[in-house]
């Protein structure tokens, strides 16, 4: 079992999605997905005035953004950060509450935000995404509740971020860590 905890607003999240399948088919793990909140950042913009600290703030944020493009392009994947960080607080709240296969949901939520930029927040995304992808869920009003619980279970845990992985009672956050992930489910 491979427990992954992801938030559909973070970029590393969503691309660590592909390589996660990979690695759980190829070794036969059932992934045990949970919801993690996580804060995501603007890209500061240019002031006149610019402190050496602003500036490396908005240089590093740049960068890591630019990577993440150039692994979503390497990946196939479509990849764009939008106008305005949305939160995704209902959709993982939802993700807490579901059972049963979660992936199609998971998958949907992903490209609803990063590449039709929804609104991940709104009831009526998440309806239309558990009605296109078959998940049911009878009340989706005790759905923040429930992301609030597993947030607090996750931090309790030790989860400080998304993509973050438990193997082996081991956590490992960052998609980076997949080869030494596949080399410790590979022994167990």
């Amino acid at each position: 079992m491979l427990t992954v905890y992801i938030d559909f607003k973070s970029a590393q999240a969503y691309l660590a999605m592909k390589s996660t399948l990979a690695l759980a088919d190829r070794l036969k793990l059932r992934i045990n997905w949970r919801p993690f909140r996580t804060v995501e950042r603007y890209v500061p913009k240019l002031g006149t005035e610019e402190t050496v600290g602003e500036r490396h703030r908005r240089v590093r944020a740049a960068s890591q953004r630019a990577l993440a493009k150039k692994y979503a392009a390497h990946q196939g994947l479509a990849l764009t950060y939008p106008d305005v960080l949305g939160a995704s607080d209902l959709a993982l709240g939802a993700l807490a509450l579901f059972d049963g296969d979660r992936l199609p949901f998971i998958q949907a939520a992903f490209e609803a935000y990063w590449i039709d930029h929804l609104d991940l927040d709104s009831p009526e995304t998440v309806t239309h995404l558990m009605t296109k992808t078959g998940t049911k869920l009878n009340d989706l009003s005790t759905a923040r509740d429930a992301l609030d619980k597993a947030q607090g279970a996750a931090e309790d845990a030790g989860i400080v971020g998304a993509p973050a992985y438990v193997i082996d009672e081991q956590i490992f956050v960052g998609r980076e860590h997949l080869p030494w992930i596949e080399e410790i489910a590979a022994k167990a």
